[in-house]
């Protein structure tokens, strides 16, 4: 969310409340006061309004950092009602002890009635001064929540999309279907293993579409199920290098992370016999890195979807984190938070 922006408000915001207050509750006073008292009070009022402005905000600010979003609106409230006389008190004092040095005396009220009112426009003062803060920062907080919820439906939608897409993919089937075709009249038992894979790869898709999380050890096992699929495509052009920290497989990610960024590696790199493609998966510092050696095809390849941006936007609406994508001595890089515990995520469900 943006920093607020409040200056002119508040530096122009107590002189129009003076002017409201002085017209609206204090005129038949100020029609009587002397010139002498005016020119004495004006100021003083005028000075201690910016100056109770700016205390006020900065306790409004300093209670919203402490207890932030709207879950925690009723808290603020109270410890809003909890500051409210104390600063009443401060104000009001300041205003007349500055009177009292100034003149001699508190000419300003006379009677206990006289103190009540001006103890009450304190009150009036303070409650303008958390109404706007408050107010202003609980419709910042419903506008951007509104935002957020949006964005996380519309990447969770795009996400079931590719997600289905991946698993009705007729080219990935296709390819499939033609690979097991020749095993099976070349080596039966490769076959046999590859359809097993393939039973692997397409179970995980249907149910990896209606979670909101899955292990990183569930991640790799699909993974290698997939990569066993490719490799009868590619053979040795396609080379996979796991070097996970077992402690790390029970973190969480994104369902099809890994597939994902496969995919995008094979799409946008030549892969031949004579020039493997390198894939490495490997984890440092509580972050998941997907490496491939550099080489690119020189055609442009047609765009299917979105498949990592729409990967990086889930990571960064889901306070999973954000992705890093580097390029490093013929290596391209992405990285990607591991989560610990799943409640420090806003997961789609």
């Amino acid at each position: 969310m943006k920093p607020l922006n409040d200056t002119r408000l508040r530096l122009l915001g107590p002189i129009g409340l003076y002017l409201f207050v002085a017209v609206f509750f204090r005129l038949d006073w100020y029609l009587t006061l002397p010139l002498d008292k005016l020119l004495i009070n004006d100021p003083i009022a005028l000075f201690w309004g910016l100056v109770c402005w700016q205390l006020a905000r900065w306790v409004v600010l300093k209670i919203q950092a402490r207890y932030p979003g709207l879950s925690n609106t009723h808290t603020r409230l109270l410890w809003l009602l909890a500051c409210l006389p104390a600063l009443v008190c401060l104000a009001w004092f300041l205003r007349h002890a500055t009177r009292f040095l100034l003149d001699g005396h508190f000419f300003y009220f006379g009677s206990a009635v006289e103190l009540s009112r001006t103890i009450g426009i304190q009150l009036f003062y303070h409650f303008i001064y958390f109404t706007i803060y408050e107010g202003w920062y609980i419709l910042r907080q419903w506008q951007h929540e509104t935002v957020e919820v949006n964005a996380l439906e519309n990447a969770s939608l795009q996400s079931q999309i590719l997600s289905l897409q991946h698993q009705v993919n007729p080219h990935f089937l296709f390819n499939s279907l033609n690979s097991l075709s020749a095993l099976i009249a070349d080596d039966p038992n490769r076959a046999e293993l590859f359809l097993d894979e393939l039973t692997t790869v397409f179970r995980y898709l249907l149910q990896a579409s209606s979670r909101s999380s899955v292990t990183l050890g569930e991640e790799l096992a699909f993974v290698r199920a997939y990569i066993h699929l490719l490799q009868a495509r590619y053979d040795t052009g396609l080379q996979l290098d796991v070097a996970v920290d077992a402690s790390q497989e029970e973190a969480y990610l994104v369902p099809l992370t890994l597939q994902t960024l496969i995919e995008n590696v094979i799409r946008y790199n030549v892969i031949l016999p004579e020039q493997p493609l390198r894939i490495r998966i490997y984890t440092e510092q509580g972050r998941l890195f997907v490496a491939n050696t550099l080489q690119r095809k020189t055609l442009r390849v047609a765009m299917a979807g979105s498949g990592l941006t729409n990967l990086a936007m889930r990571y960064k609406l889901t306070n999973y984190g954000q992705l890093a994508i580097n390029e490093t001595a013929g290596w391209f890089v992405v990285s990607l938070p591991l989560v610990r515990e799943l409640e420090n995520a806003l997961l789609p469900t």
